[in-house]
């Protein structure tokens, strides 16, 4: 058990962002920022950046992350999804598991990593390993290492302009203009312009 001082500074600490919490669950499992990025993929350098809240985190590299720390995505987010009130109504039926329907006027579950938000395009479904994202990202910010995970992406631009880094290669997206790779093969996204930037994004598999 430690101090309260302790215990009030490591609470503070889980609410002040994704880069916070990471440092945070690092610490506790005792891993150096070497450790994490031996584990993670990522580098030192960009790990530190991303725990000072100098440089942004994808929801895709941030997998790899809580991967590496045993936790969960949502666990990175000071606002984790609000658990549903039981129904004490009588049972209805079980859901299907081969589809999900989404309406508009359904209230989606937003997370916000650095200058990225990720509004959560589908309801969760048991069989289902797409995760579909619509994802808005703001002008600014330091560049994400390039990194390769399992799986595959697809990004589509609705608004503004995306630079896109595929194995080395910079490309530049316009609205209209997409990109579908394998997801092991090196990639970064980043606005460089003044503008928010509106993107569609699919991932494999599915990170929450």
């Amino acid at each position: 058990m430690g101090t309260a001082e302790q215990q009030d500074s490591a609470g503070a600490d889980l609410h002040d962002g994704v880069g916070a919490r990471i440092r945070h669950f690092r610490k506790e499992r005792g891993l150096t920022l070497r450790g994490l990025a031996t584990e993670s993929g990522l580098s030192i350098g960009f790990l530190s950046q991303v725990e000072r809240n100098i440089s942004s985190i994808s929801l895709t590299a941030l997998n790899g992350v809580a991967a590496a720390l045993d936790r969960s995505v949502s666990e990175f987010f000071s606002d984790p999804p609000p658990e549903e009130e039981p129904d004490r109504r009588a049972p209805a039926p079980p859901p299907p598991t081969h589809f999900t329907l989404t309406r508009s006027a359904t209230a989606a579950t937003e997370y916000i990593s650095g200058q990225q938000t990720y509004r959560m395009l589908s309801a969760r479904g048991p069989n289902l390993v797409l995760e579909p994202l619509l994802v808005h990202i703001a002008p600014g910010g330091r560049r994400e290492d390039s990194y390769g995970h399992a799986g595959e992406e697809f990004a589509f631009v609705l608004e503004g302009e995306l630079l896109y880094e595929v194995d080395g290669v910079e490309h530049r997206l316009y609205p209209g203009d997409s990109v579908h790779l394998r997801s092991v093969v090196p990639h970064s996204m980043y606005n460089d312009t003044d503008r928010v930037t509106t993107v569609v994004s699919v991932v494999t598999p599915r990170l929450f």
